[in-house]
């Protein structure tokens, strides 16, 4: 037995020197498959590598920050309130009596009059693109009195208003200073899900604050915030204060204009909407140069095409935009475009859905020829269309109507309510009648109080169950005529009174 030992001591000790050495072999292998050694297979495909390390290695955010910073301003205004608007104390009932006036004499009686005005301040941020030019958002200098902007390097300036957009939540101010910073504009069609993205602005006042997400997806729409969405949605940190702020990508571009979050406590939530570069600096050179905001327009209203729908008009798939009427002496029209066609191509670009073709006709040249491609009766049907110039009292055109009717009810934009739009504003999913999506600054309706995401439910006493009841009911107030709404707010009805 003596014998066996050493024996058995010297094979077992040569077994674990083959097995460490096919380990080695094995690992330096396996090694050479992820490229870690200098004769890995890996250098076979360098695109390859280099695409991985791209992927996987964050950018320089330091040098991006430096370079965008500066360009990014404070935006603060300031509104004088006046009259019963100005808030503050209501009179009691018991003092209004001529008798206690008498008695008590006008100085103590003042004093429990509500404020003739007083003074309201917001912040926010803006971007400079160009000669003094600064991109914000339209309801960060909304109503406002008075603008001041403050640059990076501290400086301050009075900030003059050239014009605002309401239906996309734009505006743009100037300030008489020259050899200002500015972020070039970024292409933002060719963003895709998962970029990095750094957010500048001014949360909370904070200036200068910089925060890094990703793009967690593009064109998004119906969210409710303007009449024109294609927004861009990240989860880059975006807070009160940011509104107007810069959505830069990792060169420094400028691909979006922060606007807006999606939030349930009034903070942020990971959900951040922000005004893509391609719509945002249409609508800023057409403020500066026309003073106005120009659109194209196909008079047609349009909605998405469902499964549904897909199968009844004889359609391969549900994409597309169903007319669903025509305006009398609109392009679509003269064009010859029916009720019950689809649009499913515009000079060859595929059409995917209302929101989309609403979008694309909105941006194009007044007077421009286009080709439209139908689909009627299940048979293909091209047509041209010249497109005419959006009246300024009618936004029909894509998706949920959404009308300014005028008189009482101008600057009121609504939606019919489905059940997606009712869980996005808290609404119990069974609730009939309209959302309201946008109310105008400075409108009758902003003054007396309606809100984004009251539930229209009457007017002057008749209901109203969607949008053709809105815009029926709304054509036959007079201009001067009081308007009495019933409205839902948040599972409570009440009555408000438009006045003019």
């Amino acid at each position: 037995m003596g014998d066996r030992r050493p024996r058995n001591g010297v094979r077992g000790a040569f077994l674990a020197l083959l097995l460490i050495g096919a380990g080695m072999v094995l690992g330096f292998t396996f090694a050479a498959d992820v490229g870690w050694l200098p004769f890995s297979r890996a250098q076979n495909d360098v695109k390859s590598v280099e695409r991985v390390s791209m992927l996987g290695t964050a950018p320089n955010f330091v040098a991006v920050s430096k370079a965008v910073t500066p360009a990014v301003v404070n935006i603060s205004t300031t509104r004088v309130v006046k009259g019963e608007e100005g808030g503050g104390a209501p009179m009691n009932p018991f003092f209004e009596d001529p008798f206690f006036r008498r008695f008590f004499g006008d100085e103590f009686y003042r004093q429990f009059e509500a404020p003739r005005q007083r003074k309201e301040q917001s912040l926010g941020s803006g971007v400079i693109v160009d000669g003094g030019y600064i991109v914000t958002n339209n309801h960060v200098v909304a109503k406002a009195d008075e603008i001041k902007v403050v640059l990076s390097d501290k400086r301050e300036f009075k900030g003059t208003l050239v014009g605002t957009d309401p239906k996309s939540d734009l505006a743009v101010i100037k300030v008489a200073a020259s050899d200002l910073p500015t972020i070039p504009w970024g292409d933002s069609t060719r963003l895709e899900v998962g970029e990095y993205v750094l957010a500048v602005g001014n949360p909370f006042g904070l200036n200068q604050t910089v925060t890094m997400g990703i793009v967690s997806a593009v064109g998004r729409a119906n969210v409710g915030i303007a009449d024109y969405e294609d927004f861009i949605q990240t989860d880059a940190a975006i807070n009160p204060g940011n509104s107007g702020g810069a959505l830069v990508n990792v060169k420094g571009e400028l691909i979006g204009i922060n606007t807006a979050i999606f939030t349930r406590s009034g903070g942020y939530m990971g959900i951040g909407f922000a005004v893509p570069s391609k719509m945002a600096k249409a609508v800023i050179d057409s403020l500066i140069h026309k003073g106005k905001v120009v659109r194209g327009w196909l008079g047609v209203t349009i909605q998405e095409v469902s499964p549904e729908l897909a199968k009844q008009f004889g359609l391969k798939e549900s994409r597309g935009a169903l007319v669903s009427d025509i305006l009398e002496g609109s392009p679509a029209e003269k064009a010859g475009i029916a009720r019950g066609d689809v649009i499913v191509e515009i000079d060859r670009k595929p059409v995917e859905n209302a929101v989309q073709l609403r979008n694309l006709v909105a941006g194009l040249e007044i007077g421009a020829k286009i080709q439209l491609k139908l689909i009627r009766d299940k048979k293909d049907k091209q047509v041209e269309v010249t497109i005419g110039e959006q009246p300024k009292e009618l936004t029909k055109g894509g998706g949920p109507l959404e009308e300014d009717a005028g008189g009482g009810l101008a600057g009121i934009s609504v939606h019919d309510l489905s059940p997606e739009i009712a869980q996005r504003f808290g609404l119990p999913e069974d609730e009939e009648g309209v959302v309201v999506t946008r109310i105008e600054p400075g409108s009758l309706a902003d003054d007396a109080g309606v809100q984004r995401g009251d539930v229209l439910l009457e007017i002057n006493r008749r209901p109203v169950r969607n949008t053709k009841d809105f815009s029926r009911i709304a054509r036959e107030i007079e201009k001067d005529e009081s308007i009495l709404l019933l409205i839902n707010r948040q599972g409570q009805t009440l009555f408000i009174t438009l006045t003019p």
